[in-house]
């Protein structure tokens, strides 16, 4: 089959989890097809019934970034515009109501680690390496990686890493709180599957009710602003379905004993 007739992103479903799969060899570059394929992939994931979604990449790196070409000849408006629609991406994928898990193996750039900084969760494999290096090109990140870093470690750190345009391993990520976990390279597929499935396994409306308290912390001020929304956000959940079975299990059956039906 031609390489220009096989998407370059595609989405997999496997029980209740979701699969956003970068697959276009041998770098997984985002150029204009590979962005429309994600588009595409996450509008599938957004239209199916999953209760978790993972963003992987198929080949020896996880993406060497941005495909260079796209930049070529951008005049201020069209830049902005380009700039505009990644970053709708990275929304895209932050407003879904589940859980969302980038699983990175080897080399991580640019645009795909800005993808998977808009992911609830960041696992890594030991030899993963990240980097926002467009500073090669006289460019800051565009799809808001230096935000989402300083999000994450705090703004020195942010400028730090974009500015020097280095590539840092996983565990220093870790470190700095950018990276959640960091598995062996050979168990990164499963421990991410097998993370995914304990999220899928939880209360659907409390994670996003969660999702929704993380961005009012984010949004609003810090935790007083927050504060001002558990009312509205974390109250409401008394009336689920699941809160309410929840509890009758636990007085009767005591805790982890409940199932959730997302209603």
């Amino acid at each position: 089959m031609p390489r220009s007739s096989v998407p370059r992103v595609r989405y997999d479903r496997q029980a209740e989890i979701g699969v956003v799969v970068l697959d276009d060899p041998p770098l997984n570059l985002f150029g204009s097809e590979l962005i429309n394929d994600l588009v595409a992939a996450l509008a599938e994931a957004e239209d199916d019934s999953i209760r978790a979604l993972v963003v992987r990449a198929e080949g020896r790196v996880f993406t060497g970034g941005v495909d260079v070409q796209v930049f070529a000849g951008k005049t201020h408006e069209q830049g902005a515009t380009l700039f505009e629609d990644l970053v709708k991406i990275v929304h895209r994928l932050e407003r879904m109501p589940i859980p969302t898990i980038a699983c990175v193996h080897a080399l991580c750039l640019t645009a795909g680690f800005e993808l998977a900084l808009g992911c609830d969760i960041l696992l890594a494999g030991e030899a993963a390496r990240f980097g926002l290096v467009e500073r090669v090109v006289g460019l800051t990140p565009g799809m808001g990686g230096t935000q989402r870093v300083a999000e994450r470690a705090g703004p020195a750190r942010a400028r730090e890493l974009v500015m020097t345009g280095d590539v840092y391993d996983a565990a220093t990520l870790e470190r700095w709180n950018v990276v959640n976990r960091v598995f062996p390279d050979d168990e990164l597929l499963e421990k991410t599957v097998a993370f995914a499935t304990q999220l899928a396994a939880g209360p659907p409306k409390a994670h996003d009710a969660t999702k929704r308290m993380v961005r009012a912390f984010l949004d609003e001020g810090g935790v007083r602003g927050a504060d001002a929304h558990v009312g509205d956000i974390a109250a409401s959940l008394f009336a689920t379905e699941d809160l309410q079975t929840a509890v009758q299990t636990f007085l009767e059956h005591g805790p982890g004993k409940a199932t959730f039906a997302g209603r």
